[in-house]
């Protein structure tokens, strides 16, 4: 692998970073060592890499701010995708064009100042828009499906298009991308309404509260980790099988609220996989609700 890193290095596409902690890049705050993370400068750099990473037949992942990702521990034995440099944004009128790697919660909060509503569910989802488009994140009864007008995308074949909102097929927690990996979100164009600032900001402030109030914020986590099941509230469901503050390792089921898994003492991957699995297994024996994980599961084949 290494001859191969320098060989990216030549190719002078972006900072290139190697024998990486991923605990320093995933919300979770563990994950093994990847042989390098690569950050393109720009759509030339990333097509030039994405073209260099096939044709070597080098295992990659295009990763935002790691915030619903779950490593192992295990060395990552591949690439990993940055677009930290894709952060350009530009607002005109009631419409936002910004690039994949930008804040969400920046974002949002670039918004309310603004005086432009539609965003402030996403004032406390600590994720890049690129990842948010890739999940379809969201909160409050919003989305970004009901926000996104249009996403530009690399294709696997390197070419750059654009989908619509309705070909992006957004629906709750997944979108046309989660179904199409190889499809690379470089940018989303943002419609939102005009509003009145002071009653954004004054929800944004409000929720921010609720989240403090009723989320372990001071723990490394991913949020929650199960979408709620028609008509249940998964938290609920964890904690009606009593595992509300089951610990595991450094990893514990939070005693404030069940949907989250928190490390709440250097905990390993592994024991926080060991938790969800147990949430999971254990909601399923008892209600026989097959809970869908909203995070993704990184190397653990």
């Amino acid at each position: 692998m290494n001859n191969k890193i320098e060989k990216i290095k030549e190719l002078n596409i972006g900072k290139v970073e190697e024998n990486v902690s991923l605990d320093k890049y995933t919300t979770y705050r563990v994950g093994g060592v990847c042989s390098a993370i690569v950050y393109p400068k720009n759509t030339k750099c990333l097509i030039e890499l994405m073209k260099f990473l096939k044709a070597e037949n080098i295992k990659h992942k295009v990763m935002g701010k790691g915030s619903n990702l779950l490593f192992s521990s295990k060395p990552y034995e591949g690439i990993i995708i940055k677009l930290d440099e894709f952060d350009n944004v530009k607002f005109t009128k009631n419409k936002i064009q910004v690039e994949a790697g930008f804040s969400l919660i920046k974002l949002s909060l670039m918004a309310a100042k603004k005086g432009l509503t539609g965003l402030e569910f996403a004032s406390g989802i600590p994720g890049s828009v690129g990842g948010a488009v890739f999940m379809n994140a969201g909160a409050y009864k919003s989305d970004m499906g009901y926000v996104v007008e249009r996403v530009k995308v690399l294709t696997p074949d390197y070419r750059i298009i654009y989908l619509e909102n309705k070909e992006m097929d957004f629906h709750y927690r997944t979108s046309f991308l989660q179904r199409h990996p190889d499809y690379i979100c470089l940018e989303a164009i943002i419609k939102l309404q005009k509003g009145k600032k002071d009653a954004i900001e004054e929800v944004i402030n409000e929720r921010r509260q609720r989240r403090v109030e009723s989320q372990p914020l001071e723990y490394p986590s991913a949020g929650s980790v199960f979408r709620n099941p028609e008509g249940e509230f998964a938290g609920k469901l964890i904690e009606d099988s009593g595992l509300k503050g089951k610990k595991h390792g450094g990893a514990m089921i939070s005693d404030k609220h069940a949907n989250f898994v928190v490390n709440y003492d250097k905990a390993s991957a592994e024991d926080i996989k060991y938790l969800i699995d147990l949430a999971h297994d254990t909601v399923y024996k008892n209600y026989n609700i097959d809970m869908k994980i909203e995070q993704e599961f990184v190397n653990w084949e």
